[in-house]
């Protein structure tokens, strides 16, 4: 149901309620009072019928199966309206006799009371849906909250883990950078080691030689 079109209807209804309740009251007057009710009368059917018109374009642009429904309530408004506007002829005419000016004020206060039950009805129906209306959107705001709530704790998490993944990264590339080192270290060492190598072996060779050479001359005197 469209909320725009229950507004109009709200509107129309009171109104509707209003009218029947002055053209009752117009009965029983004369001269410029009278004038004075029947134009307030007038000029709220003018209203009502905009009113009408208002709801027509609404429900016209709603779902096929919505606008079923509020095009049938829009005749019954409209028929409602017809009847009112026939009252106020009989009125404006002057041409009661009594009897029909009895009927007229029985039928009027009926119709008020018609009205008026009408309204509170279509009002209490409108509430009602409002109520719904209200505590689905309490609904929808508290699974918002739990949602958002949930969206923060997620978040929350997920910075938790991105620190610590930075923190695993720093790790990793201090380790890297050790091994880095323990590899210059390493290969310093090597070199070392060989140099040292050749240093022994240029040692040894040259302590072979001088013993060969001193073994030379001792066994050639």
């Amino acid at each position: 149901m469209s909320n725009v079109f229950e507004g109009y209807e709200r509107q129309y209804c009171e109104l509707s309620a209003n009218l029947s309740k002055k053209c009752t009251a117009a009965v029983a007057l004369n001269g410029e009072q009278k004038k004075q009710k029947v134009s307030e009368v007038k000029a709220g059917i003018d209203e009502a019928e905009a009113l009408i018109r208002k709801m027509d374009l609404e429900a016209r642009s709603l779902q096929p199966n919505v606008k079923v429904v509020l095009l049938a309530k829009l005749r019954e408004y409209k028929s409602d309206l017809n009847n009112l506007k026939s009252e106020v002829k009989k009125i404006v005419s002057g041409n009661l006799n009594p009897s029909a000016r009895d009927e007229l004020l029985e039928s009027g206060m009926t119709d008020a009371m018609t009205a008026s039950a009408d309204q509170r009805a279509r009002l209490m129906m409108s509430t009602e849906r409002l109520n719904k209306s209200s505590d689905r959107i309490k609904d929808s705001r508290r699974t918002m909250l739990e949602t958002e709530e949930l969206g923060v704790s997620i978040l929350q998490d997920l910075h938790s883990q991105r620190q610590s993944l930075l923190h695993a990264h720093n790790t990793l590339h201090g380790v890297d950078d050790n091994i880095g080192k323990s590899k210059k270290i390493l290969s310093n060492m090597s070199r070392r080691m060989s140099r040292n190598k050749w240093i022994i072996s240029s040692i040894v060779v040259v302590l072979v030689i001088a013993i060969a050479l001193i073994l030379y001359f001792k066994l050639s005197k």
